[in-house]
């Protein structure tokens, strides 16, 4: 695809192609081991975010919570991990990406131990709170990671395993989750699904501190890390997600009126980082937007997670409250696609920096596929044999989901400079919360909504709602063939480099 970045843009794309510029001791085995340490630790920031929806009636008996109490079990630590995405990847950038995750992993282990000691509503939602805005610390360093020790076609590859991690974990959560509960039972097998995390993240803790790099030489120091820039993007993030994961407990319709403020606040953090940029290093360069392969990726980023993960929030409600489903066999009925997903991760990595952005059209078109399948297998009333009719079509949904979120990271970090990895992917990532958190809110309304009309429908009610996170997909996916069309007819080739 033809080079459509602004002549007057800085920002370049990162040319060191050779071993050559790695950090000193960073060839071989060591790079590769670095990276495992990281996707642990992401697989079990990002587990969180989907293994505690099967324990929440658990949770309910045993600590007598509030329906407000657990909305914010589980929408409080997506709140606080998108609201620190950025200002943790610039700190990587600056400090070291060695120091932002041990210290990220640290707390994220620390939290994970109090909220599994959890004696009261309060207490766990503080620790939801905490461990969220820990894991958001962790996940920028290990895309900044990435970026920083590989290089081409390895670099593709690294990022189809981060993809796998991504899909896999958010998948497979609830059947992780559901297996605790069945082993540590009704009553405590909830605390098993935090406890779990505490023995990974020493090792992690450990291990991540003897293998990622260390602070680069010739960055800009801790005086430099933009505070007022942090400011206006926290309150900014903070106003837009927050009517997004209370709409459930806030029934008044004034608190749409956030979103607009919040966005003002983006504008004003925009405005600021623009002046910033003239005198020091700014939190994020919005000069990487000028790069047409990270504001694609990005856009798509955002959409597709607004409909990916609004599949699992419904249908686990759908199997668990409407059908009677137990916390295992709801997981055991999303295993289809996150095996998928997996598979098609691998695969992914290792050939989007020949195929480009065609690969991620053609995932999104499968993922679509593979959603209107599983509507027509539900049609009429399967009462309890809705995990066998919708294995198939959810493995299909899942190879094109493996398709497209570690491509399209891919593609959409592949022109961004090192020095700018860590909060380049935090803004990538930030986008993502904030669609998973617009698509939970569409898609859950519609199907709550549809409930309510139907009264008690539930099939009804999931088959409207996975209509709808379908449609979003495909918005995704118009935006990824506009741009093929658009690039070959300016003479480009429809792809995006990857591997520059």
């Amino acid at each position: 695809m033809r080079d459509r970045r602004s002549p007057e843009s800085t920002v370049s794309a990162d040319r060191s192609s050779t071993p050559a510029d790695l950090p000193a001791g960073y060839d071989g085995r060591r790079r590769w081991q670095a990276l495992g340490v990281g996707l642990v630790a992401a697989f079990m920031t990002l587990l969180d975010v989907s293994i505690v929806n099967v324990a929440v009636p658990s949770i309910d008996r045993a600590l007598h919570a509030t329906p407000s109490d657990l909305q914010w079990v589980l929408s409080g630590y997506a709140l606080t991990f998108g609201l620190v995405l950025v200002p943790a990847g610039r700190f990587g950038d600056a400090r070291g990406r060695r120091i932002g995750f041990v210290v990220g992993v640290t707390l994220f282990t620390l939290t994970s131990a109090l909220a599994g000691l959890a004696r009261s509503p309060e207490w766990l939602v503080i620790a939801r709170l905490v461990q969220g805005a820990a894991a958001g610390v962790v996940n920028p360093q290990v895309s900044g990671v990435i970026q920083q020790l590989f290089r081409g076609a390895e670099r593709g590859r690294a990022f189809g395993l981060l993809g796998a991690t991504i899909g896999i974990s958010t998948a497979v959560g609830p059947l992780l989750g559901g297996l605790l509960i069945q082993l540590g039972g009704e009553e405590h097998g909830w605390r098993w699904v935090f406890f779990v995390n505490v023995p990974v993240g020493i090792v992690a803790v450990l291990l991540g501190w003897r293998l990622l790099p260390g602070r680069p030489t010739g960055q800009p120091d801790r005086h430099r890390l933009d505070p007022v820039g942090v400011l206006l993007l926290g309150i900014g993030v903070t106003l837009v997600l927050l009517p997004l994961v209370q709409r459930e407990q806030w029934q008044t319709p004034w608190k749409w009126l956030l979103i607009p403020i919040g966005l003002a606040f983006l504008a004003a953090f925009a405005a600021w980082e623009r002046w910033y940029a003239r005198h020091r290093p700014p939190l994020f360069d919005l000069r990487l937007f000028a790069l047409q392969s990270y504001t694609l990726g990005s856009l798509i980023g955002l959409i597709y997670f607004a409909g990916f993960t609004a599949i699992f929030f419904i249908f686990t409600l759908y199997l668990q409250v409407g059908l009677g489903y137990s916390a295992l066999a709801a997981g055991l009925a999303i295993t289809p696609f996150a095996l998928g997903s997996a598979a098609a991760s691998a695969v992914g990595g290792r050939v989007v920096t020949r195929l480009g952005r065609p690969l991620v059209a053609t995932g999104l078109l499968v993922v679509v596929a593979g959603l209107l399948a599983t509507f027509w297998v539900l049609r009429g009333d399967p009462h309890h044999s809705v995990g066998l009719r919708t294995a198939l079509p959810l493995l299909l949904a899942g190879l094109g989901s493996g398709l497209v979120i570690a491509p399209n990271q891919t593609l959409a970090l592949s022109e961004v400079p090192v020095p700018q990895a860590g909060s380049g992917a935090g803004m990538l990532q930030t986008g993502q919360r904030i669609g998973s958190a617009a698509g939970i809110a569409g898609v859950g309304a519609l199907f709550f909504s549809t409930l309510a009309d139907t009264r008690g429908d539930w099939a009804t009610a999931f088959r409207h709602a996975l209509l709808l996170a379908a449609g979003i997909i495909a918005l995704a996916l118009v935006a990824g063939v506009l741009d093929i069309v658009g690039g070959r007819r300016s003479g480009g080739s429809g792809r995006s480099a990857a591997g520059s």
